[in-house]
Parts: C-alpha cells; structure tokens; sequence
C-alpha cells in the first residue's frame, strides 16, 4: 500500500474519512454506525503538527481539555500531570521546543481524553536519535502505566521490531502477513535473530513502505 493510500486508511480508522469499504470495531464501538463513540475513545497524532506557535505548553493542553469538554479546572489539571509526565515545559512557548519535546506535547495532546486506543503516524520522523529513543520510552511507557492500546505506523523496521506485540504488513492493499516480530522473522526470514527488514523483504520485495503496529 502506498504511503498515501496508507494514510487514506489511517484516517479512516480514526473517522477523518467516511469508510470506502469493510468494516471496523474500534475500543468497542462500530467505525461505520458510531464514529462519535469512537472519537471519544481514541487519541490521534498526525505524522505532521499543528501545534499554535503562540501559544505555551500549558495553553495547547488546557485548550485540547476544553475541546474535550473537561472543566477549565479539570483541563489546567489534565495539562499539569501530562506536561510533568512527559517532562514538558508548561511554560516554554511552542515555537521555543526542541523537536522531541514537539513531539512529546504532541502526544501529550493525544492523551488529553485518555483514551483506549491511541493512533500514531509515523510519530519519530525526522527526530534525531536520543528523541527517536526517547520516544520509544515513552511509548513503551503509555502503555505499561495506561493500558493503552496504541496502534503505530513507521517506516523504520527497528522501531517496528522494538515495540510491536503485533506487526501487521500491508501490500497493495492486502494484509500479506501478520505476527508477532519474532514470528515473522521464523517464518519469512528463517531465523529469529535476523532483522524485521529481512522478513519484510521476503514478503514484499520493497523496504519503504510503512507498517502499522
């Protein structure tokens, strides 16, 4: 699947797009029958933000509460434990973070509502290495301290390796395999031990398309 066609997919999962085709039960609730009970359950980070440059830390949160419906206290409360939890500056303006802490608030404005399942595109692109590592931390993180269930695009096979229960491989549209990463490694590359990129390769003949976790 093409990285547009793929992001076609991703945004409809996460109700941007009305469904083309087939179905979908996300956190319980129905894509087609219920895409509000759905919104309410899952948190979305686009590959690239939106963040207002004019805006501190703390505002982009309190702002992302209150579009969720929580009280302006319940908001100012939400944003101080996300901004502590992810070790974001709630003063600092947006314009005056490093890329990892961008990235960072991103998903902390993801997590804003708590939900069951979170969508992130592609969320380590363009990060240099410590906040590509970080990142991964705090994925790890959210799901360990949250129950979170996150669902994760990448185009870096390591990354898909580091933290995947469950590798899912899309190729022209077709599911052409699935497992876990030490799964797919037996069976399309023969070895446990090799990298995701070999398996990857003997299923699909290509090394730059994304794969969803």
């Amino acid at each position: 699947m093409s990285a547009s066609r793929w992001g076609d997919a991703f945004r409809m999962l996460t109700t941007l797009l009305p469904p083309t085709g087939g179905e979908a039960e996300i956190a319980g609730h129905d894509l087609r029958r219920d895409p509000a009970g759905v919104r309410r359950r899952i948190g979305y980070v686009a590959q690239s933000g939106g963040l207002d440059p004019a805006c501190d830390v703390r505002e982009e949160l309190v702002t992302q509460g209150r579009l969720h419906r929580l009280s302006r206290a319940a908001a100012r409360e939400r944003a101080a434990g996300l901004a502590r939890d992810l070790d974001l500056p709630p003063d600092r303006p947006t314009a005056a973070l490093s890329g990892g802490q961008r990235r960072r608030l991103e998903i902390a404005l993801g997590l804003v509502n708590r939900p069951e399942v979170l969508f992130l595109d592609e969320p380590t692109t363009g990060l240099d290495p410590g906040s590509r590592a970080d990142l991964w931390d705090l994925v790890r993180r959210i799901r360990a301290e949250h129950g979170t269930t996150v669902f994760l695009t990448t185009h870096y096979l390591d990354e898909a390796d580091a933290l995947a229960d469950r590798v899912v491989v899309v190729d022209a549209g077709t599911v052409v395999a699935e497992g876990t990463p030490a799964d797919l490694k037996t069976r399309y590359a023969g070895d446990p031990a090799a990298s995701l990129q070999d398996a990857f390769l003997a299923v699909t003949g290509r090394a730059d398309e994304p794969v969803a976790i």
